[in-house]
């Protein structure tokens, strides 16, 4: 189904994926703390791949080939916390809250795409490409609750 709606799609979603990589990047420049910045950086090199799996697909169109993930679980915590504002030397928590941030934008972008998509190879692809981003979201939430809210010796 090679036609100029999919050329849309699939061109929207490499830039998505790619914007995505260098937000990372310019982001893990600035930022201080070890663990955040290691962190940024592999979701820069997570973007990077679908962006490679989005250019590869685009050509060879093989859906079967998509990585398989579980089900990943939808914390809610960047639907309900303020994206913090990208600044020099930010707290690790914020990194990983405005991280979560942009994940949940990706994830709602592939959903979107998904949704007004008819049933097909097409939309599965996109409902993988939405789970992923969903993967990557529950990761940096999961590092924001255990930085913001750390555990103490009482309980």
């Amino acid at each position: 189904m090679k036609n100029i709606e999919f050329d849309s799609i699939m061109e929207k979603a490499i830039v998505n994926e790619e914007e995505a990589n260098q937000f990372y990047l310019k982001l893990a420049e600035i930022v201080t703390d070890k663990m955040a910045k290691d962190t940024l950086l592999y979701l820069a090199r997570e973007e990077k791949q679908h962006k490679e799996y989005l250019l590869h697909y685009r050509q060879e169109s093989f859906i079967g080939n998509a990585t398989e993930t579980d089900d990943a679980t939808n914390n809610q915590i960047a639907e309900f916390l303020q994206s913090p504002q990208v600044k020099y030397d930010m707290d690790s928590k914020d990194v990983y809250l405005l991280a979560a941030a942009r994940e949940l934008n990706s994830y709602n972008f592939y959903k979107g795409l998904a949704a007004i998509h008819p049933d097909g190879e097409i939309k599965q692809m996109l409902l993988k490409m939405a789970n992923q981003e969903m993967k990557h979201k529950e990761k940096v939430e999961y590092l924001y609750a255990n930085t913001a809210f750390v555990q103490t010796d009482g309980g």
